[in-house]
């Protein structure tokens, strides 16, 4: 295509949409941020939410509290945890049977395949559906919480968010910051024809949230 073809093209293009050569799109949608409630508000949705689909949901104050529940669900089974921030700072990382640090996707798959429970946090919760959303970064490897059979959220409680709105005011180009954002509601769920569900089939069949914080 010659340069007066595609000139002659986006021109008609922009006739049509109505914008100069200069305009990208129309300014981004004017939200208004929902009013903010006391933590102890949005953990109770979050648990009711979350709850109902048949996961846990544990709140509180201190890391070493954190840790405590950590260990009292995992025992002494095979685990992988993300480099999230928080899991070392709770001890969680420290512990025996966990593998972490992982630096390339083939190791972290290879031992994700093999694990009984994946711990990661999140990059947000949402209390009106009892979301988890995580953003793809090299701390927060979206793997060891799909992968192995029960996944366990570490996450502080000022990460918890109103509803999907609020998420959208914050993160107005996910994909400018992302390559990818994956939303966790529960654990995995599927029927077949019959309508039977069963828990399990294409993600962790367990789901425990642990909320971290005042």
């Amino acid at each position: 295509m010659s340069a007066q073809a595609r000139d002659t093209i986006l021109g008609r293009i922009r006739t049509n949409l109505k914008k100069g050569p200069g305009l990208t799109g129309p300014p981004p949608a004017v939200r208004i941020a929902p009013p903010r409630v006391a933590p102890e508000a949005y953990v109770a949705s979050f648990k009711e939410r979350l709850e109902a689909l048949a996961g846990r949901v544990h709140h509180v104050a201190q890391p070493e509290e954190a840790l405590a529940i950590v260990q009292g669900i995992i025992g002494d089974k095979s685990t992988v945890a993300s480099n999230a921030p928080i899991l070392a700072r709770c001890g969680i990382t420290r512990l025996g049977n966990v593998q972490s640090g992982f630096t390339d996707a083939a190791s972290l798959k290879e031992a994700s395949a093999q694990a009984e429970y994946g711990i990661t946090s999140a990059d947000f919760a949402l209390a009106e559906t009892g979301t988890l959303v995580m953003l793809s970064s090299h701390e927060e490897a979206r793997m060891a919480s799909l992968v192995p059979v029960r996944h366990i959220a570490v996450v502080e409680t000022a990460r918890l968010l109103s509803g999907l709105d609020e998420l959208l005011g914050r993160l107005e180009r996910p994909n400018d910051q992302t390559a990818s954002m994956v939303l966790i509601t529960g654990p995995s769920r599927s029927a077949d024809i019959e309508q039977i569900l069963v828990r399990g089939v294409h993600g962790p069949g367990e789901v425990t949230v642990i909320f971290v914080g005042p």
